[in-house]
């Protein structure tokens, strides 16, 4: 299935607080913290266009991911994919590809997931291992791949993506 990224604006934070309640909310109602106003709030406090990218799947909006640069590394945030289009590839193909530009930048990628998430799972296929974990969050990390181990690019035409020129390189 084709996607794409292209740059977030402020235009996108009510869409993509709603998406996030609705991907969330399994796993908050499951943990006992499922809160409907602050689960939106929480984004839209940590919404960072700089850093967000939207993902679109047939030119229509899909989900988001953001990477916040920090001391030494990035911080994977917010991604979020439409439930109906997860298990399809799309996230794991998004994911890929923001590893690859941080591994060219020899940059550790860290993130936190909810205990028991599904999610999690995707994240080790992808060589995350955990960090730390508490009542709620597993904190990972994935230390960037040499430069001999990139994977290839897709063939043309299987996936696109529009890097926004002029967004700040991933820090180190």
């Amino acid at each position: 299935m084709g996607w794409k990224l292209r740059p977030a604006s402020m235009a996108d934070v009510e869409a993509v607080a709603e998406l996030r309640a609705a991907v969330l909310k399994p796993d908050l109602v499951r943990l006992g913290r499922y809160d409907a106003q602050r689960v939106r709030q929480r984004l839209r406090d940590g919404f960072t266009p700089a850093h967000t990218w939207m993902i679109e799947v047939g030119g229509a909006p899909a989900g988001c991911v953001a990477l916040r640069p920090a001391k030494d590394t990035q911080w994977l945030e917010h991604f979020y994919l439409e439930p109906d289009l997860q298990g399809r590839g799309i996230g794991s193909a998004v994911l890929s590809r923001l590893l690859e530009r941080c591994d060219r930048e020899a940059a550790a990628v860290r993130l936190n997931v909810l205990r028991g998430s599904p999610a999690r799972r995707l994240y080790e296929r992808h060589g995350f291992t955990v960090e730390t974990e508490d009542e709620v969050d597993v904190f990972m990390v994935r230390d960037p791949l040499p430069a001999r181990r990139w994977p290839l690019a897709s063939a043309e035409g299987t996936r696109s993506e529009t890097w926004p020129v002029g967004r700040p390189r991933l820090a180190r």
